[in-house]
């Protein structure tokens, strides 16, 4: 799956030497739901409304486009039954995916897929 948004900062940036930081500082930006967070869950069955963070794993452009590789850390819960004798536990538990991120310069657009492997 494939997300679209806008990364205008991280555009401007590309080249620069801060141009990790803000592109970390974008991506930690957003709403977890706009990120394909959903589709990386392992252990848990739900995207808790938490912060994620964000690591650059590789980043590589040129003067066209960036492809990066970033890692994401963030929360998922395991929806039982609500019952009142449910063992599931209901405070997040931590999860982990890597992102494929492909960011046009001239426009900013980006897309972010899950990687599968």
């Amino acid at each position: 799956m494939s997300s679209p948004l806008k990364l205008p900062l991280s555009a401007r940036a590309w080249g620069r030497e801060d141009f990790l930081t803000v592109l970390q500082r974008e991506l930690e930006a957003l709403p977890p739901e706009a990120l394909p967070l959903n589709e990386g869950l392992s252990g848990t069955s739900h995207l808790a409304p938490e912060p994620h963070q964000v690591r650059v794993i590789r980043v590589e452009g040129t003067d066209n486009v960036v492809r990066a590789r970033v890692g994401v850390f963030y929360a998922g819960i395991l929806a039982g039954c609500s019952c009142a004798d449910d063992p599931t536990p209901v405070e997040p538990q931590p999860e982990y995916c890597e992102l494929d991120l492909l960011l046009e310069l001239a426009s900013g657009h980006a897309q972010l897929t899950l990687r599968g492997d």
